[in-house]
Protein backbone atom coordinates (compact mmCIF):
# COMPACT_ATOMS: atom_id res chain seq x y z
CA UNK A 1 0.00 0.00 0.00
CA UNK A 2 1.40 3.22 -0.98
CA UNK A 3 1.89 6.09 1.54
CA UNK A 4 -0.47 8.55 0.18
CA UNK A 5 -3.08 5.78 0.59
CA UNK A 6 -2.49 5.28 3.66
CA UNK A 7 -2.44 8.94 4.45
CA UNK A 8 -5.81 9.36 2.91
CA UNK A 9 -7.42 6.75 4.79
CA UNK A 10 -5.71 8.07 7.78
CA UNK A 11 -7.18 11.08 7.01
CA UNK A 12 -10.82 10.20 6.86
CA UNK A 13 -10.65 8.18 10.16
CA UNK A 14 -9.08 11.43 11.77
CA UNK A 15 -11.75 13.20 10.41
CA UNK A 16 -14.55 10.89 11.25
CA UNK A 17 -13.13 10.67 15.12
CA UNK A 18 -14.75 14.32 15.11
CA UNK A 19 -18.39 12.72 15.15
CA UNK A 20 -17.82 11.47 18.56
CA UNK A 21 -18.28 15.86 19.22
CA UNK A 22 -21.98 15.97 17.78
CA UNK A 23 -24.62 16.28 20.20
CA UNK A 24 -28.12 14.32 19.63
CA UNK A 25 -30.90 15.36 21.08
CA UNK A 26 -31.57 11.82 22.77
CA UNK A 27 -30.17 10.99 26.55
CA UNK A 28 -27.90 7.86 26.74
CA UNK A 29 -29.56 4.90 28.83
CA UNK A 30 -28.81 5.89 32.03
CA UNK A 31 -29.98 9.76 31.13
CA UNK A 32 -26.59 11.14 32.53
CA UNK A 33 -25.74 13.43 29.34
CA UNK A 34 -27.08 13.41 25.45
CA UNK A 35 -25.63 10.78 23.46
CA UNK A 36 -23.09 11.66 20.40
CA UNK A 37 -23.25 11.08 16.63
CA UNK A 38 -20.87 8.51 16.88
CA UNK A 39 -22.57 6.81 19.84
CA UNK A 40 -25.23 6.95 18.05
CA UNK A 41 -24.05 5.11 15.29
CA UNK A 42 -22.15 2.30 17.15
CA UNK A 43 -25.21 1.58 18.67
CA UNK A 44 -27.46 1.24 15.64
CA UNK A 45 -24.97 -1.20 14.37
CA UNK A 46 -25.36 -3.35 17.44
CA UNK A 47 -28.77 -2.64 17.05
CA UNK A 48 -28.57 -4.34 13.33
CA UNK A 49 -26.49 -7.18 14.15
CA UNK A 50 -28.77 -8.71 17.35
CA UNK A 51 -32.24 -7.79 15.24
CA UNK A 52 -31.04 -9.50 12.10
CA UNK A 53 -34.02 -11.75 12.86
CA UNK A 54 -36.59 -8.68 12.50
CA UNK A 55 -35.23 -7.94 8.84
CA UNK A 56 -37.06 -8.62 5.70
CA UNK A 57 -35.78 -11.49 3.26
CA UNK A 58 -33.06 -10.81 1.51
CA UNK A 59 -31.48 -8.20 3.51
CA UNK A 60 -27.83 -8.27 4.31
CA UNK A 61 -26.72 -7.60 7.51
CA UNK A 62 -23.37 -6.64 6.60
CA UNK A 63 -24.44 -3.82 4.48
CA UNK A 64 -27.01 -3.01 6.80
CA UNK A 65 -24.27 -2.97 9.08
CA UNK A 66 -21.96 -0.62 6.96
CA UNK A 67 -24.63 1.58 5.80
CA UNK A 68 -25.92 2.40 9.65
CA UNK A 69 -21.67 2.88 10.70
CA UNK A 70 -21.32 5.62 7.66
CA UNK A 71 -24.87 7.23 7.90
CA UNK A 72 -24.61 10.15 9.84
CA UNK A 73 -20.69 10.76 9.24
CA UNK A 74 -22.06 13.78 7.16
CA UNK A 75 -23.07 15.37 10.62
CA UNK A 76 -19.52 16.65 11.48
CA UNK A 77 -20.13 19.18 8.59
CA UNK A 78 -24.32 19.79 8.75
CA UNK A 79 -24.98 19.08 12.08
CA UNK A 80 -27.87 17.01 13.37
CA UNK A 81 -31.27 18.29 13.04
CA UNK A 82 -33.64 16.21 15.85
CA UNK A 83 -36.57 14.57 14.59
CA UNK A 84 -39.21 16.16 16.37
CA UNK A 85 -37.04 19.59 16.63
CA UNK A 86 -38.14 23.15 14.53
CA UNK A 87 -37.25 23.05 11.05
CA UNK A 88 -37.06 19.08 11.11
CA UNK A 89 -39.71 18.94 8.24
CA UNK A 90 -38.19 21.28 5.81
CA UNK A 91 -35.53 18.88 4.88
CA UNK A 92 -34.28 20.72 1.07
CA UNK A 93 -31.18 22.56 2.86
CA UNK A 94 -30.11 19.87 5.61
CA UNK A 95 -30.09 17.34 2.30
CA UNK A 96 -28.29 19.85 0.21
CA UNK A 97 -25.94 20.46 3.42
CA UNK A 98 -25.43 16.73 3.42
CA UNK A 99 -24.36 15.79 0.14
CA UNK A 100 -22.33 18.56 0.10
CA UNK A 101 -20.41 17.03 4.06
CA UNK A 102 -20.89 13.70 2.05
CA UNK A 103 -18.45 14.90 -1.00
CA UNK A 104 -15.93 16.50 1.12
CA UNK A 105 -15.53 13.74 3.90
CA UNK A 106 -16.18 10.20 1.84
CA UNK A 107 -13.59 12.67 -0.98
CA UNK A 108 -11.13 12.18 1.61
CA UNK A 109 -10.06 9.07 1.05
CA UNK A 110 -8.36 6.98 -2.31
CA UNK A 111 -11.30 7.41 -5.50
CA UNK A 112 -12.16 3.94 -5.41
CA UNK A 113 -12.89 3.52 -1.52
CA UNK A 114 -14.68 6.95 -1.40
CA UNK A 115 -16.84 6.24 -3.79
CA UNK A 116 -17.81 2.76 -2.41
CA UNK A 117 -18.79 5.03 0.53
CA UNK A 118 -20.57 7.47 -0.66
CA UNK A 119 -22.51 5.11 -2.56
CA UNK A 120 -23.61 3.17 0.34
CA UNK A 121 -24.53 6.40 2.06
CA UNK A 122 -26.40 7.53 -0.95
CA UNK A 123 -28.63 3.94 -0.94
CA UNK A 124 -29.19 4.57 2.87
CA UNK A 125 -30.57 8.27 1.85
CA UNK A 126 -32.31 7.09 -1.06
CA UNK A 127 -33.85 4.61 1.44
CA UNK A 128 -34.95 2.55 -1.70
CA UNK A 129 -33.64 -0.46 -1.32
CA UNK A 130 -34.55 -3.54 1.18
CA UNK A 131 -31.12 -2.70 2.96
CA UNK A 132 -31.67 0.98 3.35
CA UNK A 133 -35.20 0.24 4.39
CA UNK A 134 -34.12 -2.15 7.12
CA UNK A 135 -31.24 0.31 8.18
CA UNK A 136 -33.69 3.27 8.43
CA UNK A 137 -35.57 1.50 10.29
CA UNK A 138 -33.86 0.76 13.10
CA UNK A 139 -32.46 4.58 12.77
CA UNK A 140 -36.05 5.62 13.50
CA UNK A 141 -36.11 2.56 16.32
CA UNK A 142 -33.32 3.41 18.51
CA UNK A 143 -34.08 6.76 19.59
CA UNK A 144 -37.41 6.03 21.18
CA UNK A 145 -35.85 2.91 23.63
CA UNK A 146 -33.35 5.57 24.62
CA UNK A 147 -36.34 8.12 25.59
CA UNK A 148 -38.29 5.70 27.17
CA UNK A 149 -35.47 4.33 29.27
CA UNK A 150 -35.15 8.23 30.19
CA UNK A 151 -38.34 8.86 31.12
CA UNK A 152 -39.42 10.25 28.27
CA UNK A 153 -36.34 12.38 27.16
CA UNK A 154 -36.72 14.44 23.81
CA UNK A 155 -40.09 13.43 23.61
CA UNK A 156 -40.94 15.66 27.20
CA UNK A 157 -38.09 18.52 25.52
CA UNK A 158 -39.71 18.63 22.33
CA UNK A 159 -43.63 18.73 23.65
CA UNK A 160 -44.38 15.21 21.52
CA UNK A 161 -47.40 13.11 21.96
CA UNK A 162 -48.66 10.28 21.00
CA UNK A 163 -50.48 11.29 17.97
CA UNK A 164 -47.20 12.95 16.67
CA UNK A 165 -45.07 10.18 17.51
CA UNK A 166 -47.11 7.45 15.30
CA UNK A 167 -47.42 9.62 12.61
CA UNK A 168 -44.12 10.22 11.97
CA UNK A 169 -42.34 7.25 13.37
CA UNK A 170 -44.98 4.42 12.17
CA UNK A 171 -44.21 5.19 7.98
CA UNK A 172 -40.55 4.77 8.50
CA UNK A 173 -40.61 1.84 11.15
CA UNK A 174 -43.16 -0.31 10.36
CA UNK A 175 -42.81 -1.15 6.78
CA UNK A 176 -39.35 -2.52 7.08
CA UNK A 177 -39.96 -3.93 10.17
CA UNK A 178 -43.47 -4.48 11.24
CA UNK A 179 -42.27 -6.49 14.53
CA UNK A 180 -40.22 -4.31 15.71
CA UNK A 181 -42.99 -1.28 15.38
CA UNK A 182 -45.68 -3.70 17.27
CA UNK A 183 -43.38 -4.20 20.28
CA UNK A 184 -42.22 -0.77 19.82
CA UNK A 185 -46.21 0.82 19.74
CA UNK A 186 -46.97 -1.02 22.81
CA UNK A 187 -44.47 0.44 25.14
CA UNK A 188 -44.89 3.38 23.43
CA UNK A 189 -48.33 4.26 23.61
CA UNK A 190 -47.94 2.64 27.91
CA UNK A 191 -45.83 5.61 28.03
CA UNK A 192 -48.02 8.27 27.02
CA UNK A 193 -51.11 6.45 28.44
CA UNK A 194 -49.19 7.05 32.38
CA UNK A 195 -47.84 10.12 31.48
CA UNK A 196 -51.89 11.48 30.35
CA UNK A 197 -53.18 9.50 33.83
CA UNK A 198 -49.97 11.27 35.87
Amino acid sequence: MADDDLDARMAFLMDAGRLASITRATRVVDGSRYENSAEHSWHLALFAMTLADHAPEGVAIDRVIRMLLLHDLVEIDAGDVPFFGAGAEDTAAQDAAEAKAAARIFGLLPATQGAAFLSLWQEFEACETPDARFAKALDRFQPPNLNLATGGGSWTEYKVDLAQFTARMQPRIAPAAPGLWAWLIGRVTDYFEKKRIG
